[in-house]
């Protein structure tokens, strides 16, 4: 057996990747080597390969970069609309006006179809405004179950009845105060798109929602919010 027969596909391309100078030495294989074109029938040398190849590389750099600038302004774009809402509620001078100027600016901000919420432990004053009906305790104990917002097809959840639709998918968004984080609401967001959210999505941006929603609603609270979990 000549040594020729030993040497498979892979033992030539483990040499040719280790000694790249190769071509320098034997550059008129350059022009004479011809190889199949990827995307038609005729032959081309390696020059004009190497060449498609670099051409491909390049046009998927490019979908990459365009990819990123779209991201980008879609993310500058979120972040305006959630700095227009959070001035909403900081402008917001009267406490009982807070839940709708909160539901109000996040559904025209963010193109939510259905929006609505409830607390509970609040102070005396706002004990008999909409926002502060009689809650299952089914629905408290999910709420204090829930470590993030939840995501997915409407079930038959309790709280999508606070939604004047029917909706197929729904978020639900815990609201917390006090340390450690004590639940003292929920809030529900609606949509007839059962695509609208999903179970996969991403909920960084929801928590952040409830995160400033909390600490707005937080002043309908009683003062001591875990003595009033206490108690329920």
């Amino acid at each position: 057996m000549s040594g020729i027969e030993g040497i498979t596909e892979q033992d030539i391309a483990d040499y040719l990747a280790r000694d790249p100078g190769f071509f320098e030495r034997h550059a008129e294989l350059l022009a004479t080597v011809r190889i199949s074109h990827p995307h038609g029938q005729r032959a081309v040398s390696l020059q004009e390969r190497q060449a498609e190849l670099l051409r491909d590389k390049i046009r998927g750099l490019e979908h990459k970069i365009v990819e990123m600038i779209r991201n980008g302004q879609e993310n500058v774009a979120i972040a305006d609309r959630l700095h227009r809402w959070t001035l909403a509620l900081m402008l917001t001078r009267e406490d009982g006006q807070l839940p709708e100027v909160l539901l109000r600016e996040l559904r025209h901000q963010f193109l939510i179809p259905q929006a609505n919420l409830r607390l509970w432990n609040v102070n005396a004053g706002h004990a008999l405004a909409p926002f502060a009906s009689e809650v299952s305790s089914d629905v408290k104990t999910f709420v204090s179950s829930l470590n993030q917002p939840y995501c997915g097809i409407n079930s038959g959840f309790e709280a999508a009845r606070w939604l004047e639709e029917d909706v197929a998918s729904l978020a639900l968004v815990p609201l917390m105060a006090g340390t450690p984080s004590q639940p003292f609401g929920l809030l529900v967001l609606g949509s007839p798109d059962p695509t609208r959210y999903t179970a996969e999505m991403g909920t960084e941006f929801l928590t952040r929602v409830g995160e400033i929603a909390s600490a707005a609603l937080s002043r309908l609270l009683t003062a001591d919010p875990h003595a009033a979990a206490q108690a329920d």
